[in-house]
């Protein structure tokens, strides 16, 4: 039998814009979170063209500075599996604040470093810290928002990457590498500040027993109402919360079992149990593969692996205009992009949108590398300004602009926040962020590799063969989320197999088939 709290039968329902209102206030703590994660990563991309073989001061040669744009992606990892934890156990809303050291004394020891390992060690944190992030982000969001707006919401969230992008890079141009770290301290002070005027998820309350606490967070959430406004959202948290309190491992292997004897296990055999039948359930696992596919076919298109050399790269493809210019037009179509997604989300839902996306990706970065292919000498390294040609350009420019906006229109990070079960939900969330930066750090390290070997030309062929890859396989295996509830995303890949998305071109063939 379902406990139901106490309700009050007094109150009228609140207007949709306080609704609505009231969860992008509740969201804005870790929109400042990505602020910041949008200003590490691109931080590399504005420090690197002044630290390659830099006259005074601290200086990078080629080898180096692929490291040197490598090393957060390889320490991300860490944070993103530590995040999982980190969220079971203290909560969304705690994560959130806690995320935020790791960037904050990273920043600090940014600005003064003052020999290599420092500088290393500081980027390193960025890495570490951004990793931390993901978890109480997509966690946090996905819980409190409702399914009407969730996609446009978490869109929106992802959007202060983009902002955070154009920031840096702004900085880039007006102040040094340094300036620009020590003004990166402020989004993480403003953000833990933030965090502690909002509530806590209503699904993590209940799940921990609080149920007046998880009212009261409801209420707040949906425009500040009554609890009798709320009642069947609320109604149903408790009954699925129920089911969550359920022994996992008894739900696989016994469901009707009343007897539940699994508590008096070791704690290591019942540990391994719960992560065998927790996040090896099919739940969990069909949305993880999903997403880190779409997350390995995102970031080896092409425009994420050139980030950190961004700047060189478009002086190796004669591009006229000035690389600090360009690196700010591209955080500009980046924030403008991710502006336009939050419409075109609704408007398109987000299976057409990702499809769309990686589309253009793959016809930009196979244009780029026809063009070098066409119009560079094999000598053109973007790690040596010597081999630049004197020829410029503009086409290669406005490719470039164009692989930069298709890439913005791709959401791998919004699916993160809505396909995972409750109980995998922060864990599997880590390990996909996980597999997000290690792959990013392949990426990054890797393309002075490809370069050295195949040059620009190859290697945008590369970019853009695996990019046509990642189309086929978004068509045929991603299925459409908007709109749906948490809950119902579950069912789904708890359901039947299903091995194609639900398309009626490959609906045809099914039809044909059977």
């Amino acid at each position: 039998m379902v406990h139901k709290v106490q309700l009050e039968t007094e109150g009228m329902a609140v207007s949709r814009f306080r609704s609505v209102a009231a969860q992008v206030i509740a969201c804005m703590s870790p929109n400042l979170l990505l602020l910041d994660l949008g200003m590490a990563i691109s931080f590399t991309t504005i420090a690197l063209p002044n630290l390659l073989n830099a006259p005074e001061g601290l200086s990078l040669n080629d080898v180096q500075a692929s490291w040197f744009g490598g090393i957060p992606y390889l320490t991300q990892p860490i944070g993103a599996v530590i995040s999982g934890p980190l969220v079971d156990y203290f909560g969304r809303k705690r994560a959130n604040f806690l995320a935020n050291f790791p960037h904050l004394i990273a920043w600090i020891l940014m600005y003064f470093s003052w020999n290599l390992p420092s500088l290393f060690v500081a980027n390193a944190l960025l890495g570490i810290g951004s990793g931390v992030m993901e978890a109480p982000i997509n966690s946090y969001v996905g819980e409190v928002t409702e399914p009407s707006i969730r996609g446009a919401l978490c869109t929106f969230t992802q959007m202060f990457t983009s902002v955070g992008t154009l920031v840096m890079y702004f900085l880039g141009k007006v102040v040094t590498w340094r300036q620009a770290a020590l003004i990166a301290i402020a989004p993480p002070i403003v953000s833990m500040l933030l965090i502690l005027l909002v509530p806590e998820s209503p699904t993590w309350l209940l799940y921990r027993g609080r149920q007046k606490e998880a009212l009261k967070s409801l209420c707040n959430l949906r425009g500040w109402t009554t609890p009798e406004t709320v009642r069947d959202e609320f109604d149903k948290l408790v009954v699925y919360t129920k089911e969550l309190e359920k022994c996992a491992i008894c739900i696989k292997i016994n469901p009707d079992n009343i007897n539940c004897e699994h508590h008096k296990m070791i704690w290591i055999r019942r540990s391994i149990d719960k992560f065998r039948y927790v996040m090896m359930s099919k739940e969990t696992l069909r949305p993880l593969t999903l997403v880190i596919l779409y997350f390995a076919f995102h970031i080896m298109s092409g425009y994420i692996p050139v980030r950190p050399n961004m700047v060189n790269v478009c002086g190796a493809f004669g591009m006229p205009d000035d690389g600090k210019d360009i690196t700010l037009m591209v955080g500009i179509i980046t924030f403008v992009t991710g502006v336009i997604v939050i419409g075109f989300i609704k408007m398109f839902g987000k299976r057409k949108l990702a499809i769309s996306a990686m589309l253009g990706i793959a016809m930009s970065s196979t244009a780029l590398s026809v063009y070098a292919k066409n119009n560079l000498d094999k000598s053109v390294f973007s790690y040596d300004t010597d081999t630049f040609p004197t020829e410029k350009d503009y086409l290669p420019q406005y490719l470039f602009y164009s692989l930069t906006m298709f890439t913005g229109f791709a959401i791998p990070w919004v699916l993160l926040g809505e396909v995972f079960p409750f109980r995998s939900r922060a864990s599997a969330q880590g390990l996909a962020a996980a597999a997000n930066y290690i792959i990013n750090f392949i990426g990054a390290k890797t393309f002075i590799n490809l370069e050295s070997t195949i040059h620009l030309s190859g290697t945008f062929a590369v970019y853009g063969g695996i990019a046509f890859v990642g189309v086929i396989y978004l068509y045929f295996f991603l299925p459409e989320t908007e709109g749906k509830s948490l809950q119902e995303i579950e069912c789904y890949y708890n359901g039947k197999m299903r091995t194609f998305a639900d398309d009626p071109f490959i609906n045809v063939f099914k039809k044909l088939k059977r």
